[in-house]
């Protein structure tokens, strides 16, 4: 075998690894490989967020349709720490910050860290 051989054996296998990353592009597009999906285009369930906690255990909300819980993943195994949260109806913090300055005061509480005022 002399070297040419060599470099014709080399470009195929380059053309076809190319040819294997085209149709993996073109099926991705294609939307093949997701799952099946019950003919619906929203998902229906997801991971909100992620908190790790320490170097085994991680925090981790999860939705499902309008309803999300939380639960703590560990290499020992999982434990659910709240179910049901509910998705509709939930303030933003803006929201509660604009109640919360909305509500009455008293001469008696210290003034509110939100106004800028510092608490005596």
């Amino acid at each position: 075998m002399n070297v040419t051989t060599y470099l014709q054996f080399a470009a195929s296998l380059v053309f076809v690894l190319a040819l294997i990353g085209v149709a993996a592009v073109l099926a991705r597009r294609l939307g093949f490989g997701q799952g099946v999906r019950g003919g619906s285009s929203t998902r229906r369930l997801g991971i909100v967020e992620v908190l790790p906690l320490d170097g085994r255990r991680r925090l981790v909300l999860l939705r499902r349709d309008e309803t999300e819980h939380l639960v703590i993943l560990s290499a020992s195994g999982e434990q659910l720490i709240e179910a049901g949260i509910s998705r509709t109806g939930r303030d933003t913090f803006a929201t509660t910050l604009a109640r919360a300055e909305a509500l009455p005061t008293n001469d008696s509480q210290p003034a509110s860290l939100a106004s800028g005022a510092s608490p005596k």
